[in-house]
């Protein structure tokens, strides 16, 4: 049971009704340190590969160190809000900093450079199809929660970005007892990670999104190899973890670790270096009823994972054929052409793969439920989308540099062009299905800032209750 500061901090959430800027959330972070400079300070941590500021916020004076971070992936600013709210009511209120008795330090806009990428969407209209006309999601080995080192069996990763070694610095120096990396979904319903099993507190959380009127997660994992502590509640899962359960399965790991181009993410640094726990929140923007429908479809299980692997391999099949019609005109650095290459990417063993994860798994036998079918058959198709959108945007950059720079080249120009043509027809394709398909609404920002910021409150104050954890 939360205590009474926090329950006011609950209670007094704005009603948002879009996402700031880059500029506008810095500028609030100064503008809170200009205005309580006994209890608040802003410090650049380090830069950008675009050479753009990171702002480290510091709150309080608590007994422990929390480290609360928003955009580990640039398309996810739910988290933003949350900690807008919350570092200006800790500013304000010493009856919340004394309650929740942590130190907190807030890094907004961890990978600012793409957010700059997703702002034509940030501030509406809310529509999946607006969203994902403006998405950008980097590649794994572009992202900055994806880059730390690792050294582990037949896995060696050591060239974390510049925005990861700021944030290896970080929690090197304030040694967080509870790091809040502060994600979300597109579409579906609230699903936890956590560092460690918290039996006590499950039903708990489990409880906080029903006030909203949100569901849980009650499909498919985002990776069948997480493990599962509570039905939506997994264990944060780094490359060590992925590694032994693909190694138990068979796995050729010098394989796996020739493919795998990415790293270990925060969670397992900040664990194996200082035993500190991280929770993730994961919440949608868009609600489909049968996102929580348990009772039985029409198909089994297995059949629905088949489908999606079937389906998933046609799309990143056409998704490459597109690409083909303009890609040597692509810089090295085209982000969007990078990210959707690595989400493209073809493995021939594609079916055997999946039918190896199920293998002897009982729980894929049965019929699939509603919402495990949605999840196969339309969820998956929701983000195979968003890469026909980015590569849109691949050809939309080149052909804008080639008009800022007033480069001539009308071979390159009409490949462009065509490219572009191409990647439309089939964004828009997939994106009328979804639009007739879907029956999703748009979640309030104040109701998934709601969830998001009430978990946290009860993790923080599980931590407190439990120094051994």
């Amino acid at each position: 049971m939360l205590k009474k500061a926090s329950r006011e901090l609950l209670n007094s959430i704005p009603d948002y009704k879009d996402f700031p800027t880059l500029e506008e959330l810095d500028e609030s972070s100064k503008k809170l340190a200009e205005q309580y400079p006994d209890i608040a300070s802003i410090k650049e941590v380090g830069r950008s590969r675009e050479n753009r500021p990171l702002l480290c916020l510091k709150i309080g004076s608590g007994s422990k160190n929390a480290l609360v971070f928003g955009l580990p992936h640039p398309n996810e600013p739910i988290g933003l809000m949350l900690m807008e709210h919350l570092s200006w009511e800790l500013a304000r209120n010493k009856e919340l900093r004394d309650e929740l008795d942590y130190t907190w330090y807030f890094l907004k806009a961890w990978d600012a450079d793409g957010y700059k990428l997703n702002e034509g969407w940030i501030k509406g209209p809310f529509t999946i199809t607006n969203y994902m006309r403006h998405f950008y999601r980097p590649a794994g080995f572009e992202q900055v929660d994806w880059t730390f080192p690792i050294s582990y069996k037949e896995k060696h990763f050591d060239k974390p970005l510049p925005e990861t070694v700021v944030m290896m610095k970080l929690i090197d120096d304030i040694k967080p007892r509870f790091i809040y990396s502060l994600h979300n979904a597109g579409i579906g319903g609230t699903y936890w990670y956590m560092s460690e099993p918290t039996p006590e507190i499950f039903e708990e959380l489990h409880a906080v999104p029903k006030k909203e009127k949100i569901p849980i997660h009650l499909g498919e994992p985002e990776s069948p190899l997480v493990p599962v502590y509570y039905p939506a509640i997994y264990g944060a899962l780094g490359v060590k973890g992925a590694y032994d359960a693909l190694e138990k399965m068979g796995r050729n790991m010098k394989e796996f670790a020739s493919e795998h181009k990415a790293g270990d993410n925060s969670a397992s640094y900040a664990k194996e270096k200082y035993n500190t726990f991280t929770l993730l929140t994961e919440l949608p923007y868009f609600y489909d009823p049968r996102i929580d429908d348990q009772s039985e479809a029409d198909m089994i299980r297995r059949d629905a994972v088949i489908q999606k692997t079937e389906e998933n391999h046609k799309l990143s099949l056409e998704l490459i054929e597109i690409m083909k019609v303009s890609e040597e005109h692509f810089s090295p650095d085209n982000h969007f052409y990078l990210a959707c290459k690595n989400f493209s990417e073809i493995r021939p063993d594609y079916m055997e793969r999946a039918l190896m994860i199920m293998e002897g798994k009982e729980e894929y036998n049965r019929k699939a439920t509603v919402a495990e079918k949605f999840d196969n058959l339309l969820g998956s198709k929701f983000y195979q989308a968003i890469t026909f959108a980015m590569i849109v945007r691949a050809n939309e950059s080149e052909l804008e540099l080639m008009k800022k720079a007033g480069e001539d080249n009308p071979a390159k120009k009409a490949a462009l062009e065509k490219g572009l043509e191409k990647a439309m027809a089939g964004y828009k394709k997939i994106t009328d299905f979804l639009e007739a398909e879907m029956n999703y609404k748009v979640i309030p920002i104040k109701s998934l800032v709601a969830i998001q910021l009430e978990c946290g409150l009860i993790v923080a104050d599980y931590l407190h209750k439990h120094p051994d954890l």
